[in-house]
């Protein structure tokens, strides 16, 4: 749920209505207009009845479906000029809609059948409208014939940096034009017509190739777009035969122009080796100079950004309250809520480095850590405590490694060097899992063991080129072979899609500079020294990856995003390089690492909502303080226990997996530790038969069913109600001290007034449990601000 905004979930679901809803005023004030004519032309008055019900029907779905719009307008990302004339449109609809059957009552006919048309008539205008802000502005003028959409060659010269008017393109020009359009290819063509899969014969991946088409001719005139036949067929209208791609996304007006510009151009190709078009990051470390800062301004995460935000001209906000800071830092390092008494403790503190020493106290209390952080690296490594493979022998639990670890804050370097080159208890992570029955070759244990290593500790992604060589990268089926072949006990074949090559797998590791594996050593002597070379300080990608990591789990957004892509471009290049060679100096200690982002005033920003789930990973995305973002399942499921009632009995924790005396170290079982359900599942826990490293922040429908009639939810809200009833038999000192708990603060007087209402005078327990179930749905408690 990325959030993140504030809007009550149950308005956001409506609101989501809207397009369903907005159909029927459409269909029956259509349809009883015709319906009216026929009859006006038959001088007949038999198909009345039939039309005033439409007519009624139509005007009341009309209304609904105006005010769910206005529900969904207010709450999404919408905009501009085509939504307020929908917005508008609409509106003036319903009401002649409502005038048409006041017409229609007071038996005015001629009216009624003017006001009926002109409904009519501000229905197609309101949906053409709609159409356009779901569709774009072109819905219905893109499949014209003689719609002819963008702008031709010559007019696009000036919408690209490297061309020059008037000016032949110099090498450095040809360069850049060929590099781009070898990306709009490799994008969207790539996956027909590459050495993977050669679709009618034509393939696109080599300038040769491109020049010779494919079994239909040539593809190509250079410097006649319009005869060229690859620009027909991309200007085809979408779903037509021949048009391309045939599958997804058309290509962009700007995609088309370039490659129409390029054609015009000669179709120039560089000669000599080819720059990817894939962004490949360093992989040596880099320590960049502290800047310059103003006074004030001390903390080196501050410092970077101080520079980013003079860069895109913005200002630094005051820090949040400290009510606000508490409940963010108590449920970033510990996952726990903080008590009515430790708030109130806190916000009187009068000495100037409170919010430092709170932060040493959190990560000092290492079984809380331990507890909350074993979700995100339950997740990472994708370990769990059920599920396939664990009876029958394919999988094994990393728990008890992974508790002790994350408990005694072990040295990242070491943490990696025991997964990769294993203990008996860390090996479960590179076993993966054995499938029963027939699997691809790309799931077979030795290649999972590639994927996961790749994915997890150095953001990559081999899933793609562990069947073919990748779409998405220059990495090659033989690079992810060769790299599966590092955890194989017997020399592997090489498969592509699923068919044997007859060719057999290098050994080697990923990146080569990080040294060279022995493929004639032992299994066990490859991993150790596969681990020794991924841990090594010139490793500069596997610490930017877990800096990474770590700052997208307490900022809401990783410094660059996806998590799993660390190709991609950084916010701020500076502040991920420094914090990762930071963290080498620092002897690979993740809460040294958190320390410094804690304590930072960027963390102690006032929190971002984005209102959309892309915008996370939008290029466009820029930094201005931590992402809102909605409390994990665990989270939750702790936050109620600790705040009401506990959720889950003693019994629920997987004990086998902890140690003896966990029990009595907690005040209640807290989620981390017990196995997955129905309810975790609703509220976002993944299935860790895969890897995950980030969940969604995004409400859905599932999550809010389970809030409303799931079983677990219920059940500890009616246990929590009949103790709090025992202990509060006043409903103001109820209410008080549940507002206190949930959400840190005394209740405002209004809520003081509906609460009360709610519970009673003297409270009953349904009462009780409709008031905490109101909260846990409150943005002020599911948040994190």
């Amino acid at each position: 749920m990325s959030v993140l905004t504030e809007t009550f979930w149950l308005w956001q679901f409506l609101g989501r209505l809207h397009p369903l809803m907005v159909h029927f005023p459409v269909s029956l004030l259509c349809i009883a207009l015709v319906l009216e004519a026929v009859g006006w032309f038959r001088k007949s008055t038999e198909l009345q009845a039939g039309i005033r019900a439409m007519v009624w029907i139509g005007t009341i779905s009309s209304v609904v479906a105006a005010g769910l719009g206005l529900l969904l307008v207010n709450q999404d990302d919408y905009g501009g000029d085509t939504v307020t004339i929908h917005q508008w449109s609409g509106l003036a609809t319903m009401t002649l809609a409502l005038l048409t059957v006041f017409a229609l009552r007071s038996g005015r006919t001629s009216l009624y059948r003017g006001l009926l048309a002109t409904t009519v008539l501000g229905v197609s205008l309101a949906g053409h409208y709609g159409a356009m802000v779901t569709h774009g502005d072109d819905y219905l003028s893109s499949v014209l014939p003689f719609d002819k959409g963008g702008s031709s060659p010559a007019e696009s010269q000036t919408q690209f940096a490297f061309a020059t008017v008037n000016q032949p393109l110099n090498d450095k020009q040809i360069g850049e034009l060929n590099l781009e359009v070898r990306s709009i290819l490799a994008h969207n063509c790539y996956s027909c017509h590459s050495a993977t899969k050669t679709k009618g014969g034509l393939r696109l991946d080599k300038k040769d190739l491109v020049m010779k088409g494919g079994e239909d001719g040539v593809i190509l005139v250079a410097g006649h777009p319009e005869d060229s036949e690859i620009i027909r067929r991309i200007k085809l209208p979408a779903g037509h035969k021949e048009a391309m791609p045939t599958k997804g996304k058309r290509l962009s007006e700007h995609d088309v122009a370039l490659l129409e510009y390029w054609i015009k151009q000669g179709a120039p190709w560089p000669s000599g080796p080819e720059k990817s078009i894939y962004r490949v990051a360093a992989l040596e470390p880099r320590l960049p100079e502290l800047p310059d800062a103003p006074a004030g301004i001390t903390n080196p995460i501050d410092k970077f950004v101080n520079v980013y935000f003079q860069q895109h001209k913005l200002t630094w906000k005051n820090s949040v309250d400290d009510r606000t800071y508490i409940r963010r830092v108590y449920l970033d390092v510990v996952g726990l809520l903080p008590s009515p008494e430790q708030i109130k403790t806190f916000v009187t503190d009068q000495r100037p480095d409170k919010r430092d020493l709170l932060v040493k106290e959190l990560l000092n209390r290492n079984t809380d850590y331990a507890q909350h952080w074993l979700t995100f690296w339950n997740d990472a490594l994708r370990n769990d405590y059920t599920g396939t493979g664990y009876i029958t022998g394919g999988r094994f639990d990393i728990t008890s490694w992974l508790y002790n670890s994350l408990k005694t804050n072990k040295p990242y370097n070491q943490f990696v060097r025991e997964l990769v080159s294993p203990t008996k208890e860390s090996a479960g992570f590179i076993k993966g899992i054995k499938w029963r029955g027939t699997i691809n070759s790309s799931q077979r244990t030795e290649m999972q063991a590639a994927q996961n290593v790749s994915q997890v500790l150095l953001g990559l992604n081999l899933k793609c080129a562990s069947c073919h060589d990748s779409f998405i990268s220059d990495w090659k089926l033989a690079d992810a072979y060769a790299f599966a072949n590092v955890f194989a006990d017997t020399t592997l074949e090489i498969n592509r899609c699923d068919k044997p090559t007859g060719k057999k797998a290098d050994t080697r590791i990923i990146f080569e500079k990080l040294g060279t594996i022995n493929g004639r050593a032992t299994t066990d002597q490859r991993l150790k020294e596969l681990a020794d070379f991924l841990v090594q300080p010139k490793d500069g990608r596997l610490y930017r990856t877990v800096v990474n990591r770590i700052w997208a789990q307490v900022m809401g957004r990783g410094i660059i995003e996806p998590v799993d892509v660390m190709d991609n471009d950084p916010w701020s290049q500076d502040l991920l390089d420094w914090l990762a060679s930071d963290f080498v100096t620092n002897g690979y200690d993740i809460k040294k690492l958190m320390y410094t982002i804690l304590t930072s005033k960027t963390y102690q920003l006032p929190s971002v909502g984005l209102k959309e789930a892309d915008m996370i990973t939008a290029p466009t995305f820029v930094f201005q303080g931590m992402v809102r973002r909605r409390l994990t399942a665990e989270q939750f499921a702790d936050a109620v226990s600790l705040a009401f009632s506990p959720v889950y009995a003693d019994t629920s924790i997987v004990e086998k997996q902890f140690p003896q005396q966990l029990k009595k170290e907690m005040p209640f079982p807290r989620a981390s530790l017990v196995k997955n359900d129905p309810f975790l599942t609703a509220l976002g826990r993944p299935n860790r038969e895969t890897v995950s490293t980030s969940r969604s922040s995004q409400a859905n429908l599932l999550q809010a069913l389970e809030l409303t009639n799931g079983e677990k939810f219920n059940d500890a809200l009616k246990r929590g109600a009949q103790q709090w009833k025992a202990t509060y038999p006043t409903s103001d000192v109820l209410v008080r001290n549940l507002y206190w708990k949930a959400l840190g603060r005394e209740p405002k007087p209004n809520e003081m007034a509906v609460a009360q209402k709610i519970v009673g005078k003297s409270p009953s327990t349904e009462g009780i449990q409709d008031l905490v179930w109101a909260i846990s749905l409150h943005p002020e408690f599911q948040l994190i601000y």
